[in-house]
């Protein structure tokens, strides 16, 4: 059967109503401009939602426009560079279907027909109302007897045409609506991409908020490999906003929720998510991933990913982004304001002072200038911290067991033993892999010089807690400064639970090494980034699990994504396939880990599905996506 497709122009084939734009041009110099604009808006909203009959609208609209045929070039130039976003990248699918296509509008063929004219829709398939001019140019009115200035006038016009086929109709008001209740289209799809009228919703077969919808549904050519509306976004604990709304930007569906999740619940909620956000307490779990059937990444919105099975993603075919370097100026910061305050006994000067005590003394407070920072730990925020502390004066030493490019005078350390004998403050700085469980024990807390200070911004698990209350309590360390613990809240209602609560001269904070604004701003900017260029390109170049592969934009034509366990062959059967199709390859790429393969091939776009069929089927495949 004949598919026919009757659009909207007004907020559905361009982002604005036309009308109320023309007002914005030609009240630009009246003293009622703000009113009069105002109150447009107000009468087309309310002939959009069905509140006022179409005729009574544009009567009243016209009257207060003022509006002259000058005009109108401005407004044709300015609605031009206002087309919705999915209109404009499915171009295509208008040139291909133009006899099928018919722009149905209550606006003025005036503006509409230079506009959609440009996207391959025939000038006789636009259907409009017309201008009335005075001999001075000015709109004095509109053509009355042209049906679409009455009410219905889309249904009478529709069911002038006689289509012979499925209807379809893609607008965003009332009266679109009216064609369907008239029985003359089999569907009527409200779109939300620039506008959302509830009443209108209510009425529509289905909702959508772009055209790739539309054509995703009716299974036609499109510009897009699939509807970003239908990839669903999860993101915990309170994520910055700058993150929810770059997602929404690029059209995903996002809910937010400000709490972590336990295994069970997230289980049960990822099984319909695409994209999954967490922070440092949610733990992405073989249980929770077992369940993503959907899951294509994950977004660690922090450093470290160890509260991320990452071999049980690998093995699904998700890929996992942190954001390893934006809130490393935090965390570095809060790390000198530590070293500040245990030698200067701050935390014991503070309780007294709160408790009316005024305990004014040098004893033991020192600057921390010339005292030697021992740095275990060497990455990001150790080597940044390097440079900060001995720009106030510190020496610096720093362990690693990887080589690393010391930067400014710092000096390595051969062994852990050199650096503790060293160190006045040692701050430490390493990864929360289930081998550095403890880490920091009984034996390296002994090897601290006496009355030297430990800070610990890395992970919980890497400490020893029993025995650093063991070492505070005997005087053998002079303070300590924790961030991060073993367990820790879910939310901010839970009780905060430790053996290192009234520890005197310990400061204790919830885990806000890099919860500052600037960090969490950073962060909610860079890890969508990663994830939206991988959802739409394929690159892994950030990527905390998978093979790193930087690719080219694709242009002209069509990216098979495949990832498979890495064992011999795939690439060969792969190749195989494509031969057997005569398939013209434009551009491969294959990087594999110790787990798996993944492979990047850039075709010509006209191929049967047998081929992706045959693709698909291949053993060992894990997962594989089409993408243009």
């Amino acid at each position: 059967m004949k598919k026919y497709f009757i659009i909207d122009f007004d907020s559905t084939f361009t982002k604005v109503e036309a009308l109320d734009l023309l007002g914005e041009i030609s009240l630009s110099d009246s003293r009622q401009r703000t009113e009069r604009l105002q109150k447009i808006k107000e009468i087309t909203d309310h002939g959009m939602d069905g509140g006022m009959s179409f005729r009574d609208s544009l009567t009243k609209r016209l009257k207060l426009l003022e509006a002259r045929k000058e005009h109108l070039v401005e407004l044709v130039a300015l609605l031009k560079a206002r087309i919705s976003k999915s209109f404009h990248r499915n171009e295509e699918f208008f040139r291909e279907h133009a006899d099928n296509i018919y722009i149905l509008s209550n606006g003025f063929k005036e503006f509409v027909v230079p506009i959609v004219t440009q996207y391959g829709v025939k000038a006789d398939h636009v259907y409009a109302n017309s201008f009335k001019f005075d001999h001075q140019g000015r709109i004095v009115g509109f053509d009355e007897d042209n049906i679409l200035s009455r009410n219905n006038g889309k249904a009478r016009q529709i069911e002038r045409l006689k289509l012979k086929g499925e209807v379809s109709v893609i607008g965003d008001g009332y009266t679109d609506y009216e064609i369907k209740e008239a029985g003359l289209a089999h569907k009527f799809y409200a779109f939300t991409e620039n506008v959302t009228r509830e009443k209108v919703l209510k009425k529509a077969d289905h909702v959508a908020p772009s055209l790739d919808e539309v054509l995703y549904i009716n299974k036609m050519n499109k510009a897009i490999s699939y509807p970003k509306n239908r990839i669903k976004v999860l993101l915990l604990e309170n994520i910055h906003p700058m993150a929810e709304r770059s997602l929404k930007e690029e059209g995903y569906q996002v809910e937010v929720h400000s709490d972590g999740m336990d295994e069970d619940e997230l289980a049960e909620q990822v099984k319909t998510v695409s994209i999954l956000g967490i922070r440092s307490k949610t733990q992405i779990t073989e249980k929770v991933i077992a369940n993503a059937r959907r899951l294509l990444a994950v977004g660690a919105f922090c450093i470290g990913t160890n509260q991320i099975d990452l071999q049980a993603c690998l093995r699904k075919g998700v890929a996992v982004f942190n954001a390893p370097f934006s809130n490393t100026r935090s965390v570095v910061e809060l790390a000198i304001a530590e070293i500040i305050m245990l030698l200067r006994k701050i935390p014991e000067r503070t309780k007294e002072m709160h408790a009316g005590t005024w305990h004014k003394s040098a004893k033991a407070s020192f600057e921390i200038r010339g005292k030697k920072l021992g740095i275990v730990g060497y990455g990001n925020i150790g080597s940044q911290l390097s440079v900060l502390a001995e720009n106030l004066g510190m020496e610096v030493y720093y362990y690693d067991l990887v080589e690393k490019l010391a930067l400014g005078n710092v000096r390595r350390c051969q062994s852990m033993d050199e650096l503790l004998a060293i160190a006045d403050v040692v701050s430490l700085h390493v990864d929360g892999r289930k081998s550095n469980t403890n880490f920091f024990g009984r034996d390296l807390f002994m090897k601290m010089k006496e009355g030297s200070a430990f800070i610990n911004l890395s992970r919980g698990l890497v400490v020893d807690l029993e025995a650093l209350k063991e070492n505070l309590e005997s005087g053998h360390l002079v303070g300590a400064a924790i961030d991060v613990f073993p367990q820790e809240p879910q939310n901010n209602q839970e009780q905060f639970v430790s053996l290192l609560r009234g520890l005197p001269n310990t400061l204790l904070t919830p885990h806000i090494g890099g919860s500052t604004q600037e960090a969490q701003e950073n962060i909610g900017d860079f890890v969508p980034n990663q994830i939206i260029q991988y959802i739409n390109t394929g690159s892994t170049s950030n990527s905390v699990n998978f093979p790193q592969v930087l690719l080219p934009t694709l242009q002209n034509a069509h990216r098979l994504m495949h990832i498979h366990h890495n064992v011999p062959g795939i690439l060969a059967k792969m190749n195989q396939d494509f031969a057997k199709h005569q398939i013209n390859i434009v551009g491969q790429y294959l990087k594999t880990n110790e787990t798996i393969g993944y492979v990047i091939t850039d075709i010509d776009k006209k191929y049967h599905q047998r081929m992706i069929d045959d693709l698909k089927s291949i053993e060992d495949t894990i997962r594989f996506r089409v993408l243009y």
